[in-house]
């Protein structure tokens, strides 16, 4: 299936023998100019046949070295597609070779503190995915000041409300793929959201929004409950206000001709306060349109999708205290994950799956860190620079195996695999070793 007739006009991407896929789908109009700090709009169409076949920009974003990281994931290579504004884009991997196969899709959301990162980092790949019967689509959407400044006139301009773009990307994209991903040969109405670290917080998001009713059966959360905070959009109009202040602009025509270099500048003060005191800059806010209330009361109400959910953290992920950790206590994370589960029993009867990935990554002593587990989920670990065992990739096998029934059936369980119980009681996980 080289070529694929979406609603807005015929892709054609590259075909591989076990898969084809289609790069730098355009979901929604660039979010350029008068549309910078707008919800996205419909990608528009286009005539004859456009050739899906390279990745696409980066969303603007200010990159910040870390020595650690970027020896992980972003080496030269990573940063060979420019950043843009324009960088509404999604990709597809699809093992279909026609379009009524009806499988099932993984819907990937990249993490990156809502500040950097995008869907075509070199530890994501569909491939291992395909293999096994399932689509996966990773994305691109607004980060840091693009995606999320609110401010008082933005929210003058569009009905009391602002801030959120990153999150109605993502909303956006989700749609676009219900609605057009049946010419893929996937399945509309069997679909899983899934991210990691600010990509999880983003699918906590998404299940706790109204504007996403209908569109999710399935979400997978890695590394992210208990790093989610209310964040209001009294405070963050205000800081918006700040942020416009220390820039000295008089008007939103004013501020939206700014660079990102000068709008991370204005930013630079609520970005420092931020990460001192641990809670991110630029996160979704409730705002009454995006998010009806905070993330622990729709939690503990049960105003979250009835869905099964699989969910979980790493041994030495994010605000792990080492010292505690090596008196046998756990992060904030780890218990997040017991009180999502235990919140979801009670409202619920659609099951949770948790785990703990506990591996000790060979090559230095960073342990089991915050975002380890993308190697082994995503089957990508040829690409990464550390020595793996023959251990290391069967370990990462039975995690492909369970994420992909997971999205398959709503249960990971499978022939060949150990029995994974859903959760019942505090403490409950897959261990995940080698």
């Amino acid at each position: 299936m080289l070529q694929v007739n979406t609603k807005a006009g015929i892709l054609e991407g590259i075909r591989h023998d076990e898969y084809t896929v289609f790069l730098g789908i355009p979901y929604a109009k660039p979010p350029v100019g008068a549309l910078r700090w707008c919800p996205p709009q419909p990608a528009e169409s286009w005539e004859g046949v456009r050739k899906a076949v390279h990745f696409p920009t980066r969303s603007m974003q200010e990159v910040h070295e870390d020595p650690f990281y970027d020896k992980e994931f972003y080496d030269e290579a990573s940063y060979q597609t420019p950043v843009s504004e324009d960088s509404l884009y999604l990709n597809v991997w699809t093992p279909a070779k026609a379009a009524d196969e009806k499988l099932p899709v993984a819907f990937w959301i990249h993490g990156g503190a809502f500040m950097g990162g995008f869907g075509h980092e070199k530890e994501f790949d569909g491939a291992a995915f395909c293999r096994r019967g399932v689509i996966l689509v990773t994305i691109n959407y607004r980060l840091g000041a693009m995606g999320f400044l609110a401010h008082p006139w933005l929210s003058k301009e569009q009905g009391g409300v602002s801030g959120n773009y990153g999150i109605l990307d993502q909303i956006a994209a989700l749609r676009w793929v219900y609605e057009n991903i049946e010419a893929f040969g996937g399945d509309r109405d069997r679909i899983t959201v899934m991210g990691q670290s600010a990509g999880g917080m983003s699918v906590q998001t998404l299940v706790s929004s109204p504007l996403t009713k209908g569109m999710i059966q399935g979400a997978i959360l890695q590394s992210c409950l208990g790093l989610s905070y209310d964040h209001s959009l009294e405070k963050a109009v205000a800081e918006g206000q700040e942020i416009s202040d220390n820039l000295g602009v008089q008007s939103l025509d004013e501020l939206r001709t700014l660079p990102l270099e000068k709008l991370m500048e204005g930013a630079g003060p609520i970005i420092m306060r931020g990460f001192a005191t641990m809670e991110l800059p630029f996160t979704p806010v409730i705002d009454g349109r995006v998010l009806q209330e905070g993330y622990n009361a729709a939690r503990d109400e049960g105003h979250v999708a009835e869905v099964p959910y699989l969910i979980g953290s790493n041994l030495n992920d994010i605000a792990v205290d080492p010292e505690a950790l090596a008196r046998g206590e756990r992060g904030k994370v780890y218990h997040a994950v017991d009180a999502w589960a235990e919140a979801r029993v009670n409202h619920s009867d659609d099951r949770v799956y948790a785990y703990d990935f506990v591996r000790q990554l060979p090559g230095n002593d960073a342990g089991a860190f915050h975002s380890a587990e993308l190697w082994y989920m995503f089957g990508t670990l040829d690409r990464c620079w550390r020595p793996m065992t023959e251990a290391d990739h069967a370990l990462s096998e039975r995690m492909l195996d369970y994420w992909t029934n997971f999205i398959k059936t709503g249960s990971p369980n499978g022939p060949g695999l150990p029995h994974w119980a859903p959760w019942a009681q505090p403490g409950d996980r897959m261990v995940f070793d080698v």
